[in-house]
């Protein structure tokens, strides 16, 4: 019997050499590995014994011989295939041990083009690939989580068919990833297309969740291989669901949207129920309760300052989901540890992350676009109506429009101080989703503006009328806009069209 052993994780090899060794196997092996096992005082048959031919091109050549992969790919069981490698005099190779340059490690830190050249490994896919696909005469060995494993079995000789088939697999998907990885960063240079023609991205386990949408249905979390990826840690609480993941992706989308300034933002089912800035996260936190201070019982609340003990003091007089921030004061982390269902989550980066892409999927299809990353362009600005807004409505202007830009269409937001006083979202009809969010500011609605993600008609300006709203923000674009236009006129409102539309759905 025969173990062909060629590593670049050496981690464990030499005790796992040893125990086939005294298993009855013979050891050939490949240069650094080869060294490895001979200096820890093992029998090892070098590589270049076997196929007569030494390693060249500084060791880009090792393995790609006829007697080394002939020794891997016969069929035990057929008789044409063992005529043939004893006429070539080939001893078979029954376990493949094999570990890959490290690709993908140099692709993390930035190696140099010719770094990555290098660590592209040729000879060890070509044997894992080989053994896998005679995986009922070869085990495959890619993982040093394999080693006490493989032993285990190989002592009780119980390397059934069902086991090697399992390595095999596990093989298979570490080719196919790591050709995924090459190919990717190929890939990345030249000139692009717009959209390339297949889409590769590849998407690795991170978790499993406890439900999906509803608790009969089984849930996992992915994160895409070759990107940036945006750490959490769960400080407190159970493991998180799928909701909770969709819920406080909206809301730190929602947050993204705000900059710098201290931010807060409530999500219920992904939709924002409140919004709110200020000088401080306190004040910020405030205004998106006191949006909505009855949806938000239940929901995420997302901020982009570290929390505080004044503000976690608020948080903790309601009962919560999550709270997702860039960190936690020490005594305001002890304070929201006390209650035992919420879950405090961590994400240092949860104001740098960058999103790309918006992606859907339909008809057993992705959609994909850009994602809308597009800020309130003040060169746009049109003011179209006799009034202009005063200084302070502008500004307020500009809080209601990137507050529409984050709720589900149609969608409207009536604003004021730095914070959402009502918001109409996910309505079939603009009118309903107007209608909801004036009723929803009250009292409070004096000297507030009003944002919509969309045009809107002369019926949406007689109810903002009669609301008492002087200023207002939207796209503009419409046939009917002259008739909105006269109406603001002859009633002393201002409108501002952005010349830009946030539909989200």
């Amino acid at each position: 019997m025969r173990a062909l052993i060629s590593v670049y994780d050496k981690e464990g090899i030499v005790e796992f050499a040893t125990e086939l060794e005294k298993l009855g196997y013979e050891i050939v092996s490949t240069g650094g590995t080869y060294k490895k096992l001979k200096d820890s005082g093992l029998k090892v048959i070098e590589i270049d014994e076997v196929t007569k031919f030494p390693e060249i091109l500084n060791g880009r050549v090792k393995t790609l011989n006829p007697l080394i992969h002939g020794a891997i790919l016969y069929k035990r069981d057929n008789e044409e295939h063992v005529k043939t490698v004893n006429e070539h005099n080939i001893t078979s190779i029954d376990i493949v041990v094999n570990s890959l340059y490290p690709f993908e490690e140099c692709l993390k830190r930035g190696a140099s083009h010719d770094e990555m050249i290098e660590n592209i490994d040729i000879g060890g896919p070509s044997m894992i690939r080989s053994a896998a696909k005679n995986y009922k005469d070869v085990l495959i060995v890619t993982n040093r989580n394999q080693y006490d494993e493989v032993l285990k079995r190989l002592k009780e000789n119980n390397c059934d068919e069902e086991f090697r088939f399992s390595l095999a697999k596990e093989a298979f998907n570490l080719t196919a990833r790591y050709d995924s990885l090459i190919a990717g960063y190929f890939n990345s240079f030249g000139e692009k297309e717009e959209f390339e023609k297949i889409l590769e991205p590849r998407y690795v386990l991170k978790e499993v969740l406890r439900y999906g949408e509803n608790p009969h249905q089984k849930a996992a979390f992915y994160e895409e291989e070759n990107i940036d990826k945006v750490e959490y840690k769960v400080l407190h609480g159970k493991q998180i669901s799928y909701n909770n993941l969709n819920d406080m992706y909206g809301a730190i989308k929602a947050l993204k949207n705000f900059g710098d300034i201290p931010t807060a933002i409530a999500v219920k089912h992904t939709n924002p129920c409140g919004m709110g800035t200020g000088s401080t996260l306190a004040e910020a936190f405030r205004k998106a309760y006191e949006c909505d201070d009855e949806s938000i019982f239940g929901g995420i609340i997302a901020l982009n300052r570290e929390v505080d003990l004044e503000t976690a003091e608020m948080l903790s007089k309601i009962f919560l989901e999550i709270v997702v921030a860039p960190s936690f004061a020490k005594d305001a982390y002890e304070l929201l540890a006390k209650k035992k269902n919420i879950r405090l989550i961590e994400m240092p980066r949860i104001n740098d992350f960058e999103i790309k892409m918006s992606v859907k999927e339909v008809l057993n299809g992705l959609i994909v676009q850009e994602y809308d990353n597009v800020d309130l362009d003040e060169d746009k600005l049109e003011v179209v109506t006799k009034r202009k807004p005063t200084e302070e409505e502008m500004k307020e202007l500009r809080f209601a429009w990137t507050a529409v830009k984050a709720s589900a269409s149609n969608s409207v937001v009536v604003a004021k101080n730095g914070g959402t006083l009502g918001i109409g979202q996910g309505q079939t009809k603009r009118s309903w989703a107007v209608e909801e969010a004036l009723e929803r500011a009250g009292d409070k609605i004096e000297g507030a503006v009003f944002a919509s993600d969309g045009f809107f008609f002369k019926d949406t300006m007689e109810l903002l009328n009669k609301y008492g709203i002087k200023a207002i923000i939207e796209p503009g674009g419409s046939v009917k806009d002259p008739e909105v236009i006269e109406f603001a006129d002859a009633h002393d409102m201002s409108v501002v069209f952005t010349h830009i539309r946030h539909f989200r759905h």
